[in-house]
């Protein structure tokens, strides 16, 4: 119900310090199939599951996964650099990898599914009236919208209050940004011939596979 530090770390949760300095970047990934208590999970499952039942159908199975793995990747990479850069200091003063926060949760994944699922309902090719893809997008829009106000107001509050309630909100943005990216070269599987789908879908992950490794490589090379 309520995991510490230690346990999260021990699961596979990000940490800056752990990534960058210890090399070990599979926590890039296993990060997102980390969470902090029940209610995390339930809520970010709850989560991809209303957004799930939007995406299959656009993208398929395999789709769906890879835009989780690839955006929940992104989110994890945003997050550990800006976390590198903000805690940098108390690291070079205690040399402690503790120092960096823990990071753990499929948000920055869900985000990304959201950001694919916008630029998708936009397509003209779906056999869907205009009218229902506008109000299906428009839903997106507004949870994506709303839930990352809701991420930086706790944050405010936390900064001001010292709850010690901390939202990962750069995962966020970076799953978001991803999703969106993701989706640019793809055509929805509905309404699509298969071997035009299957081709765009292989350039998009290919895209954003070099896109996340220049970026890792980016982030070695300053840290270092």
């Amino acid at each position: 119900m309520s995991p510490t530090v230690d346990q999260l770390m021990h699961f596979g949760a990000d940490n800056a310090g752990n990534v960058l300095v210890a090399g070990e970047w599979s926590r890039i990934v296993t990060a997102m199939f980390v969470h902090v208590g029940f209610l995390h999970l339930a809520t970010n499952m709850w989560c991809l599951w209303n957004l799930g039942l939007l995406a299959e159908p656009l993208i398929g199975s395999i789709g769906v996964l890879a835009v989780y793995i690839l955006t929940g990747a992104a989110g994890n990479l945003l997050s550990t650099g800006v976390n590198w850069f903000w805690w940098n200091s108390d690291w070079v003063n205690s040399h402690d990898l503790a120092a960096f926060p823990a990071g753990a949760g499929a948000s920055g994944a869900v985000f990304g599914i959201a950001g694919a699922l916008i630029v998708l309902l936009k397509s003209d090719r779906l056999p869907v009236p205009p009218i229902e893809l506008k109000k299906l997008r428009r839903s997106v829009i507004y949870f994506a919208a709303i839930n990352l106000v809701i991420g930086v107001s706790i944050s405010v509050g936390n900064l001001a209050l010292h709850s010690g309630l901390n939202i990962d909100n750069m995962a966020h943005v970076g799953g978001f940004s991803c999703g969106l990216l993701f989706a640019l070269p793809l055509v929805p599987r509905l309404g699509s011939p298969r071997r035009l789908f299957n081709f765009r879908l292989r350039v998009a992950i290919a895209m954003v596979v070099g896109i996340l490794v220049l970026f890792g490589f980016f982030l070695t090379k300053f840290a270092g």
